[in-house]
């Protein structure tokens, strides 16, 4: 069996939506921002209110790769261990054997990651950057493809312990899955009337539709779609301006500018062009650098929100021709 190539790969991964729409509607922008990850080897973190089908949406997409996929519900007494695995003594041996956690894995959905205190996020950062679990000194490598997608209520609510900035710098994007619209609501209450069950996906005839060879040839596509000097200046000019922001305590890290470079050229090649525009990088600004910036205590008493403060640096900052 050949190769995929770039083009039949770009098929591929846009068949994704089809098969998700099939148990997740209304969610268009988040389900955009989970292919873009996977383009990237980046990480996504999803947020909204319980019950918008945050854990659905990842179960959705595992059921449309064909990757192995494992899930932690992230609860108040979860370990470290219970993430990334450790060492287990076998009597019959005498020796100390490891046990590799559900980090292992192409697709691991980290369900209501802010329900765990610091120490076991903070388990996941090695994992998240360099690819790898470190246990008793020894690294060991995680498969490729990797990708965390982790769902989270707003911090506001009950119970949950807010990601501390390196955590959330380890996403590259944060997705905002909003109350849907009345007609959306309609339509999946129909669905749900019609029979559909969410705990069965292959029952709601999700079938895998993409796999890690598709991936691959769409990442070495995506590497090389165009990039202008302008509008790597561009990117620049926007995350300084973040910096410079009275409404910010802290702008957006170099770390959070290469993030926009590398969304950008993703959706790029998504939408069928080798080369990057000014659109593109609008695109993905607020997805890619909502959570890498800290607003000042008296912005949030006014009602300002990132989202608004970014808007604004986008609508400010000159656009390259």
């Amino acid at each position: 069996m050949s190769a995929p190539t770039a083009d039949s790969a770009r098929t591929s991964l846009e068949a994704l939506r089809t098969e998700i729409a099939k148990a997740v509607v209304g969610q268009d922008a988040a389900v955009t921002g989970l292919v873009v990850a996977l383009l990237c080897r980046g990480h996504v973190l999803l947020e909204g209110v319980p019950g918008v089908a945050k854990t659905l949406l990842v179960r959705a997409l595992a059921a449309s790769l064909q990757l192995e996929t494992k899930r932690v519900q992230f609860t108040p007494d979860l370990m470290p261990g219970d993430v990334t695995g450790s060492l287990v003594y076998d009597a019959r041996t005498a020796e100390f054997s490891f046990q590799p956690g559900p980090v292992f894995t192409n697709l691991l959905i980290a369900d209501e990651i802010n329900r765990t205190p610091p120490k076991t996020q903070a388990s996941l950062l090695e994992a998240m950057e360099e690819r790898q679990v470190s246990v008793d000194g020894t690294p060991r490598l995680l498969p490729d493809p990797f990708l965390v997608a982790a769902t989270q209520n707003p911090v506001e609510y009950e119970g949950t312990y807010p990601l501390p900035e390196a955590q959330l710098d380890r996403f590259l994007l944060k997705l905002i899955l909003p109350l849907p619209s009345r007609a959306t609501e309609i339509d999946v209450l129909t669905r749900h009337a019609e029979g559909f069950n969410p705990r069965d996906l292959a029952g709601a005839g999700l079938r895998p539709v993409a796999g890690a060879d598709d991936l691959e040839a769409a990442r070495s596509a995506v590497a090389k779609t165009s990039v202008s000097p302008e509008i790597t200046g561009y990117i620049v000019d926007l995350c300084r301006a973040t910096r410079e922001s009275p409404s910010f305590t802290l702008g957006v890290s170099p770390r959070g500018a290469t993030a926009l470079l590398a969304t950008s050229r993703a959706w790029a090649w998504l939408t069928g062009r080798d080369y990057v525009t000014p659109d593109d990088v609008k695109a993905l600004a607020l997805p890619t650098l909502r959570h890498r910036v800290q607003l000042r205590p008296e912005a949030e008493m006014e009602g300002v929100t990132a989202d608004s403060v970014i808007t604004a640096i986008l609508a400010h900052v000159p656009v390259p021709r």
